[in-house]
């Protein structure tokens, strides 16, 4: 059962940091909703935008670490966490995206941003850089590139829009140790019960639930692909501005021979990968963080020059 049924539960809160709550429209008549916790307004702030079924809870780990130095926006996408589901299916599209976030940055008065994108997220802030470059003070792209690998396509292709569910946070967190211990070897069971409270929420009918509409899946599985047009452009659309690109070590998405070509076409841009995590790293690793302030403190200069 989804978690939009009435008296739907909001998704747990992990993060002691404040932050008030904004909404914006979409081109096609959608209320979307983002978190949005204060910093220093001499400085632009960093947009979060999450993969293909996380949310906004998805960064709490930057929250923490930048939050008050820096004002920090993390948005539901539509179709995730608290903003509206799209009343047709089809518009789940990186299209869509890119002008849900353009809708965001405008409505909410945020100029100049630093883009942070996990995957699905990395895809959009790539995309933003082609249609409104001037936009971007500095971005971070974590786990994705311009080239795809089909094993990852295919693993996400089996399990998103599941619709699967729990009787409790601990089942949640044992079925997630099970499908993805691969992904994160070394996390123990209090790094799985987090990771499910930032993946999943509370349902109408008091089940543990994935915290997206599974409808998500239907574009994305008709297609088999993630972007249906060249992306190298649109990573090389980066250049002029500071860059960061985690990889996770082991990944299944981002190869590391894209990976080092992104940093051949992309002149200045730092690449750091993650050690001993898939796809995609949660951005609570300490050479992830590091990685990050070393960009936050390339975008400071540059603002400064």
């Amino acid at each position: 059962m989804a978690c939009r049924k009435a008296g739907r539960a909001k998704g747990p809160e992990l993060s002691e940091a404040a932050y008030t709550v904004g909404t914006w429209e979409s081109h096609d008549g959608l209320t979307l909703q983002y978190r949005d916790y204060p910093g220093r307004d001499d400085r632009p702030p960093i947009l979060c935008i999450p993969g293909l079924t996380r949310n906004a809870r998805d960064f709490e780990p930057l929250v923490e670490t930048f939050a008050g130095e820096w004002r920090v926006v993390c948005a539901d996408l539509r179709g995730r966490g608290e903003s509206a589901y799209a009343k047709d299916s089809s518009s789940y599209t990186p299209a869509n995206y890119v002008k849900d976030v353009s809708a965001l940055m405008e409505q909410a008065a945020l100029g100049q941003v630093v883009a942070v994108g996990t995957s699905l997220g990395g895809i959009i802030t790539m995309l933003l850089a082609q249609t409104e470059p001037d936009r971007l003070a500095g971005a971070v792209i974590n786990d994705i590139g311009p080239v795809i690998e089909q094993v990852g396509l295919q693993r996400i292709r089996d399990y998103v829009g599941q619709g699967r569910s729990y009787p409790t946070w601990m089942h949640a967190a044992w079925a997630l140790k099970d499908s993805s211990s691969y992904i994160y070897p070394h996390f123990e069971t209090a790094d799985w019960l987090r990771y499910a409270k930032r993946l999943m929420c509370v349902s109408g009918n008091g089940r543990i639930t994935f915290d997206y509409d599974m409808k998500i899946a239907e574009p994305f599985g008709e297609t088999g692909e993630a972007v249906d047009h060249d992306m190298w452009p649109a990573i090389e659309a980066l250049k002029g501005r500071p860059v960061l690109a985690l990889r996770g070590e082991l990944s299944d998405l981002l190869s590391d021979s894209t990976f080092r070509q992104m940093a051949q076409r992309v002149p200045g841009m730092e690449t750091v990968t993650v050690p001993g995590v898939g796809h995609a790293p949660t951005l609570e690793e300490p050479e992830a963080l590091e990685a990050i302030a070393r960009l936050l403190a390339r975008v400071t200069q540059a603002q400064r020059a």
